[in-house]
């Protein structure tokens, strides 16, 4: 006796394979910054960023520690989900249309790794001066000449 495969499950199968390759491909890094101080963890985005998607515009600016996420429901949630503790947003235009405002919301939680940050700098050895580097060459020119 053959055994019968479900179309319904094989077909379901595919799609949570799909969901799953596509969020794995949607995964991004989001750095998160002080306001004020550096104490602790970081818990806000490091400067002002916005993101564009259609109609809608939106933008996180820094908040101080404890302020919390001001922002409406839909994006109040994602950027919890991205770590971001505190935050204020501003939003501009047709934020009633919510995939577009969820997608300015995460374009702009996207750049903010764009952000480079001066404890991310790389340390840049001080070269020493022209007098100091050709010493030597110029205390045997010195001689010649007097």
């Amino acid at each position: 006796m053959e055994a019968v495969v479900s179309t319904q499950s094989t077909w379901k199968q595919w799609y949570q394979r799909r969901v799953h390759g596509m969020a794995k491909l949607t995964i991004i890094p989001v750095r998160r910054g002080y306001w004020g101080s550096a104490l602790g963890k970081p818990h806000t985005v490091p400067t002002k960023v916005s993101g564009k998607t259609a109609s809608v515009m939106c933008r996180l600016v820094p908040a101080p520690r404890g302020t919390g996420i001001v922002a409406s429901p839909a994006p109040k949630r994602l950027l919890q989900l991205a770590g971001i503790e505190d935050v204020y947003t501003q939003s501009k235009g047709q934020t009633a249309t919510m995939g577009n405002f969820l997608k300015a919301t995460f374009e702009a939680v996207s750049k903010t790794y764009a952000v480079l940050t001066p404890n991310l700098w790389e340390e840049v050895p001080v070269p020493p001066t022209p007098y100091v580097e050709h010493a030597t060459h110029l205390a045997r020119v010195g001689k010649k000449l007097h």
